[in-house]
């Protein structure tokens, strides 16, 4: 279900089911040598349960753009975005600003509050009294493709 779609950001909801989860081998994949396969132990792993600490404050949101790039965050990843979690500073955020959301780093002090992207390319924004300005949620986690 298609919650809201802007330039940068397309939201979801979570959907209920009643689903086990996927395969789960709980003794790790590893990156070096290969482990024997006797030592798998095969679970269930639901993703809702190990992403999603708040159901009803969580939403994902696919990201459109590039400036995030450095922080992990590339064109078409999925986030996983709770908004019961306290802003604070060098938090990953939502953010509805002037009308769009976006995506940005927080950078928070006794000067004011900036929008720091993660990619050199793009301005930080600092955030005034005239601009429409609302701190959606924080990102917790990004889901990735691998091509």
């Amino acid at each position: 279900m298609i919650l809201h779609k802007s330039n940068s950001l397309t939201f979801f909801t979570p959907k209920p089911t009643n689903a086990l989860g996927a395969l789960f081998f709980d003794t790790g994949i590893s990156a070096g040598f290969p482990s024997p396969a006797e030592d798998f132990k095969e679970q269930r792993l639901s993703l809702d349960k190990e992403l999603v600490k708040n159901k009803e404050a969580t939403f994902y949101a696919r990201v459109s753009g590039q400036s995030m790039i450095g922080a992990g965050l590339d064109d078409n990843d999925l986030l996983v975005i709770d908004r019961s979690l306290e802003p604070s500073n060098n938090k990953i955020a939502v953010c509805f600003l002037d009308g769009e959301f976006t995506v940005k780093r927080l950078k928070v002090n006794k000067e004011g509050v900036w929008l720091q992207p993660e990619n050199p390319n793009y301005p930080i924004i600092k955030i005034t009294n005239e601009n429409d300005f609302v701190i959606w949620g924080i990102v917790t986690n990004v889901i990735k493709k691998v091509y």
